[in-house]
């Protein structure tokens, strides 16, 4: 019967077959304990010289590191395995033997193995870095489906840009200037008004040079839009969201979460509701935690993230920041025409902003003077006015950074392993 590690739980007691590569392999002498792979699990191979033929022997013992594997054996319980079983290996057969792989089981350097990206995918701790970021993607189709909502795919190639060109690729789009896109949302704004409640899910790229262990040159995004939805009821599904992502990792991902020494008590903190404190409260408490020399009206940088984060053990909304560092479509307060309907939500143990998100200015003529302050041509935005022209009615949405969410619940440090293959400043190999 051929199957796939993944399901050998359900095969105890039963002959298998499964294609694998080898992982890495141990001797005693008279038994080879094979570590195998197969893209679903990982899996301990138990072959006893005594029981099996002389040429499986051999072909087990001449296997090298990523050598491509069909295995035979029945399925043993295993209570020390971290998938709840093993293989008793009862033949081997040799796919493709593997040379000289770069790859061992040695300490790499990180420039090492980001330049064999390719194969650096392959050992147990990035795969389970990857299967943490499967879950959430699964778990974000699943919550946005479940709560109504559509799915539409913005253009990647744009004639403007959401929130200025300044950080933006260039390129040409026959005889007219384009740019990648760094946020699909004017357009999911558009798809709002027709559909009602809508998410995208896609990449999007900053020409930042920037070479933190927050930052990407592309990521993804998963970018929701609400018609007659106002602040406070999108900030309550955006806590509902992150919550079920969170618990949908631990449900799911144990085995990974284990892999990664992840501290899943941390985790199982996260839901709903979160604290929100406002900007201004965060400018107090940043003072009270030393830093002197933040004024009302700068940005936070990830030094003030971490700080604010620290005094909870829940993600924690900052709301209302000041309408001068925040983007042209954002809703001022109803109360304060200084400040706008926002709020940035972030992740606890010093991962940063997760979430952006704010409701949308919906008046025309307010819409027109934020052009006016912004410089933006009437051209290229003419049909996002419009918008406001046509049936304008209430509504919010958000972003959520897909690699700082996966980093953030997996726990590792750097944003580069949490995508297949990372655009970093320096880096556009492999």
């Amino acid at each position: 019967m051929k199957t796939t590690i993944s399901k050998l739980n359900e095969h105890v007691g039963q002959t298998v077959k499964i294609g694998a590569w080898l992982n890495n392999k141990r001797s005693s002498g008279k038994i080879q304990f094979l570590q195998l792979r197969d893209g679903t699990g990982f899996v301990q191979g138990v072959a006893v010289k005594k029981e099996v033929s002389e040429e499986t022997w051999e072909t087990a013992k001449g296997l090298t590191q990523e050598s491509s594997v069909y295995v035979t054996g029945v399925v043993r319980e295993d209570d020390r395995s971290q998938t709840g079983v093993e293989l008793t290996v009862t033949d081997v057969e040799l796919i493709h033997q593997a040379v000289d792989y770069p790859i061992t089981p040695k300490e790499h350097g990180t420039e090492f193995l980001m330049d064999n990206r390719h194969l650096w995918l392959r050992s147990k701790r990035q795969h389970a870095v990857m299967r943490v970021r499967n879950e959430i993607i699964r778990a974000t189709y699943e919550f946005f489906n479940d709560n109504g909502f559509v799915k539409i795919d913005p253009p990647i190639l744009t004639g403007s840009s959401a929130e200025g060109t300044t950080d933006l690729f260039h390129t040409k789009y026959f005889d007219e200037d384009a740019y990648l896109s760094q946020s699909g949302q004017l357009y999911m704004e558009a798809a709002a008004m027709a559909f009602g409640r809508v998410f995208s899910f896609g990449p999007t790229f900053r020409a930042e040079k920037s070479k933190t262990r927050r930052h990407l040159i592309e990521f993804w995004m998963i970018e929701p839009e609400m018609a007659f939805v106002e602040h406070e009821e999108s900030l309550e599904i955006q806590e509902n969201y992150v919550s079920y992502i969170v618990q949908s990792v631990l449900n799911n991902c144990k085995t990974e979460l284990q892999t990664l020494d992840r501290d899943v008590s941390k985790l199982e903190k996260i839901q709903a509701p979160f604290p929100r404190i406002s900007y201004d409260e965060a400018i107090d408490l940043l003072k009270e935690k030393g830093f002197d020399d933040i004024e009302w009206g700068e940005d936070f940088g990830a030094p003030h993230e971490t700080a604010i984060a620290e005094s909870f053990d829940k993600p924690v909304f900052i709301t209302n920041y000041p309408k001068d560092i925040k983007a042209f479509y954002m809703k001022p307060h109803p109360e304060r025409d200084e400040v706008v309907l926002c709020a940035d939500l972030i992740a606890p143990e010093g991962y940063g902003e997760i979430i952006g998100g704010s409701q949308r200015i919906d008046d025309l003529e307010l819409m027109k003077q934020r052009y006016e302050e912004h410089n933006l041509t009437d051209e290229a935005y003419k049909w996002y006015l419009e918008l406001r022209q046509y049936g304008s009615v209430p509504h919010s949405g958000f972003g959520l950074g897909l690699e700082r969410t996966v980093a953030w619940l997996s726990g590792v440090e750097h944003v580069r392993e949490t995508i297949p293959f990372p655009r970093l400043l320096n880096r556009l190999y492999p």
